[in-house]
């Protein structure tokens, strides 16, 4: 298969090839995010070890598997595994010096790095000394190393105090793909859906390549997500339970906190997820919230005109979100049974709330749309408390501009055209007013709504709608 997307990365890596030195590469990203495909496929004819960590491999089982793997590349009968991880880079050390063709860079490829550290090992301080003292020497290796622990890459390698101190030459970081990547995607695997189809499947899953490779042509949107995330069989039937197990040592705490973000529809402040979550206030707390930050599973989102008093933390990863609202509820489930779901209520009101989620990560395409991209523009929430009769206000995307503009957005999820009625043309010019009494702001202030399919150009929506823009822009 061919790599879809991941441009600015591919062209990152090849340039490697051309330098005057060995390069160290750290490649980061969350599980089934497509990181050891890109390597593999970009090194493909150059890879000359490849070594893979196995979760929750003991010491003994981490030596072993290194020294199997060096035997099967180096076309020698290794009788007796390494007695530690000294023995076994001198032993990598030996091969690579004999490789030929010198004059062309090799790669050595070390995936899952987190799972060969096991406690006590020294797998960092050989690995370090390995770099240091034979690879960084010359100018005909890559190194690279990869873990979906974004927080353990970031802390044990790139922020290393050690050994490893400023070694990192290159950093790549996978982030799940965008929408207009997802169809070009499905659309390589000859998955042809519409652009609303691609946003449910996108609210639903996320942009993580290996979940939308399992998705099957010639079905619909609520069949695929039956027969992925229901079925007895389903390949993402357990998915989660495996998710925060693979990126962190003890998860116990990120489960927690994240079945609470999960619940919360605008995101929830820092006492109110210690409340909910009981996890401790303080380190836990912190070091916590920083490596599901890091790993691209929460945000942390600043009310408007405000850095950090009232700021609140989002859940972003939607297969998370879509886990803990409908899968974790039925542990048996009859066939046709989602699709009669699909169709209810409380998904529709779901729906609502992962569209406003999808635009939040689309911020740049909205910008596009506004033909503001090259304006500089901060992203906040906007909340305000009614007083006696004067009703309150909640505003959960505001686009603050330089050029004097705030956008203030409302993201609607129709399966039709939006009409903008009395009632409603009332609330969006409230809106703006209340907006700009509690603010002060001096900018012009314009309502902006996002849609599905487009609003009805009714005299209301002319009248009170400033700028409008259609999902299929966000692709």
């Amino acid at each position: 298969m061919d790599i879809v997307g991941r441009t600015s990365q591919q062209l990152k890596l090849n340039e490697l090839h051309s330098t005057l030195q060995s390069e160290f590469v750290a490649v980061t990203g969350r599980r089934r995010i497509g990181k050891t495909f890109l390597i593999d496929k970009v090194y493909e004819k150059e890879i000359c070890f490849r070594v893979t960590g196995i979760q929750g491999g003991s010491f003994e089982e981490q030596l072993t598997n290194f020294t199997q793997k060096l035997a099967e590349y180096s076309n020698q009968v290794i009788l007796k595994p390494a007695d530690n991880w000294q023995e076994a880079f001198l032993m990598l050390k030996e091969y690579l010096k004999h490789l030929p063709n010198p004059k062309k860079k090799h790669v050595v490829f070390i995936d899952e790095l987190p799972w060969i550290t096991t406690a006590r090992s020294r797998f960092l301080q050989m690995l370090a000394h390995f770099w240091n003292d034979f690879l960084s020497k010359t100018n005909e290796f890559i190194l690279v190393v990869c873990g979906s622990s974004t927080s353990w890459i970031l802390k044990k390698v790139i922020g290393d105090k050690g050994g490893l101190h400023n070694r990192v030459t290159e950093i790549i970081r996978l982030k799940p793909f965008t929408l207009s990547e997802t169809k070009i995607f499905l659309k390589s695997r000859s998955v042809q859906m519409t652009e609303m189809a691609i946003a449910e499947i996108y609210m639903t899953l996320g942009g993580v390549p290996f979940y939308l490779d399992k998705l099957k042509k010639g079905k619909s949107v609520a069949a695929n997500i039956e027969a992925l995330c229901f079925s007895d069989d389903g390949i993402l039937r357990n998915e989660y339970d495996n998710l925060y197990k693979a990126l962190f040592d003890s998860p116990e705490n990120h489960e927690a906190i994240v079945k609470v973000l999960a619940k919360s529809n605008n995101g929830l402040t820092r006492d109110q997820i210690v409340v909910k979550s009981k996890v401790q206030s303080g380190g836990p707390f912190t070091r916590t919230m920083n490596e599901l930050i890091e790993s691209g599973f929460v945000v942390k989102v600043s009310p408007f005109n405000r850095e950090t008093r009232g700021s609140t933390y989002k859940l972003i990863d939607e297969f998370s979100i879509y886990f803990h609202r409908f899968m974790n509820r039925r542990k048996s489930f009859q066939k046709g049974e989602w699709i009669n779901m699909s169709n209810a209520q409380s998904y529709k009101i779901w729906r609502g709330y992962a569209f406003e989620n999808m635009c939040f990560k689309h911020i740049d395409r909205i910008k596009d749309a506004l033909g503001v991209s090259g304006v500089y523009t901060e992203s906040s929430f906007f909340r305000a408390k009614g007083k006696g009769s004067k009703k309150g206000i909640q505003v959960d995307l505001v686009l603050d501009r330089r050029d004097e503009v705030i956008n203030l957005c409302e993201c609607k999820f129709y399966n039709t055209i939006f009409k903008v009625d009395k009632n409603y043309a009332a609330q969006l010019n409230n809106r703006k007013e209340i907006f700009r009494q509690e603010t002060q702001t001096k900018k012009t202030i314009f309502n902006t709504l996002i849609t599905t399919h487009g609003i009805d150009s009714n005299a209301y929506a002319i009248e009170n709608v400033d700028s409008e823009i259609r999902l299929t822009e966000l692709f």
